[in-house]
């Protein structure tokens, strides 16, 4: 006799949203909602957020800044300490955004203007793309992987191999793909980077351990408009660990040595060829892996003008930006380097290039600096 088993559905995740604008929360209700996956409970501050988490415990918390009788990052570093949740920060100070960040949320993303519907369709994508992530990501326990399965970090792969390379890939739209051509020049050499979900504290790290004498470094850190790239480069220009001297890149810029420049957000940036030099050019184009900036169209932009001279790194992130660029880096002759999974907030981004065949070594983070400094003086990185 013929039997049907029970089709058993997930109960949706709970997100708690935590602000003290009544348009803000049922904006926020409104659009997250729309998602089956997920329902929301409400709180005006965090006096009242503790009181919701009494009764259920929320999957992820999307937190406003400032809020009455106690502000969003005091509530967030108790809760770090506490009872350490997935928190995506939700202000228009990029300031204390980067602080949030600091402190251990997941993402910073600018409060958008509720009344104005166009921009309001790409931020709620984007907002629901970080929670169906965030709700899988418990701070302080090992990084959420992409897929299943992934390589170990000590896997060194060796061919990157026809299967790798997309026949028609996002990127074509700001940059077509064209192997690099050193055209007889002795170029000077480059670096790329490219992170997103735990980036800032990655970035702050690795840069940290970098010496001033470098060639140049162009940065893509995945973060929205509201002026949270500009403030995180200030943040490290006063970071006294940090050595080079870092800046929001400008269009047309030269990349120095001794410098990191990081792309604007929500502009593509690429380096382009000046004789033996790269200049930045900034584009506004379409998304790119669902990212602008993206670190697939740096990645290529750099393999195309540099090849063998660039090195790519790429950081610990949500999704996949990156891999496919990381691929025609290392296939132009660059060399490539993937954070590892111990060290990574979330293994997504370095994750995928490694399954791709694009890192040539997978280190972890406090191992990267050393491997970048080697390579810039023409040495074999050896991590023993």
């Amino acid at each position: 006799m013929k039997t049907n088993a029970p089709h058993l559905v997930e109960p949706p995740k709970t997100i708690l949203v935590v602000d003290d604008s009544a348009v803000a929360r049922q904006a926020l209700r409104a659009l997250i909602e729309r998602d089956p996956g997920f329902r929301v409970l409400t709180a005006v501050d965090p006096y009242d957020a503790v009181e919701v988490m009494r009764r259920t415990t929320p999957s992820a918390i999307v937190l406003d800044v400032n809020m009455p009788r106690m502000d969003g990052l005091t509530f967030l570093r108790k809760l770090m300490r506490q009872h350490p949740l997935p928190v995506l920060l939700c202000t228009d100070q990029p300031e204390r955004g980067l602080a949030g960040l600091e402190l251990g949320a997941l993402d910073v993303i600018a409060k958008p203007n509720w009344s104005d519907e166009a921009p309001l369709a790409l931020w709620s994508e984007r907002l629901l793309e970080g929670l169906r992530l965030a709700v899988h990501v418990v701070p302080g326990t090992p990084p959420v992987t992409a897929q299943a399965t992934t390589p170990t970090a000590s896997a060194r792969p060796s061919d990157p191999g026809s299967s790798l390379a997309e026949p028609k890939h996002s990127a074509d739209v700001v940059l077509p793909r064209t192997p690099h051509s050193a055209r007889g020049q002795v170029l000077e050499k480059i670096v790329v980077m490219g992170a997103s979900t735990g980036g800032v504290q990655a970035l702050a790290r690795l840069l940290a351990d970098l010496p001033a004498t470098l060639p140049g470094i162009v940065i893509v850190q995945h973060m929205g408009p509201g002026g949270f790239t500009a403030a995180f480069a200030e943040r490290l220009a006063r970071d006294t660990k940090v050595r080079l001297k870092t800046a929001e890149a400008r269009h047309g810029e030269m990349v120095q040595p001794g410098s990191a420049l990081i792309i604007p957000g929500d502009v593509h940036g690429l380096v382009r060829r000046s004789g033996t030099h790269y200049r930045i050019e900034l584009s506004e184009g379409p998304r790119v892996s669902r990212h602008r900036p993206s670190v697939d169209v740096l990645f290529r932009a750099a393999a195309q003008a540099a090849g063998p001279h660039a090195l790519g790194v790429i950081l610990t992130g949500m999704g996949d930006d990156g891999a496919q660029g990381m691929v025609e880096l290392r296939q132009d002759g660059a060399w490539t380097i993937a954070q590892d999974e111990a060290t990574s907030i979330v293994f997504g981004m370095p994750g995928a290039a490694i399954r791709r065949g694009a890192a040539r070594q997978v280190l972890p983070l406090e191992a990267i600096g050393g491997a970048i400094t080697a390579w810039a003086g023409g040495r074999e990185y050896d991590a023993r």
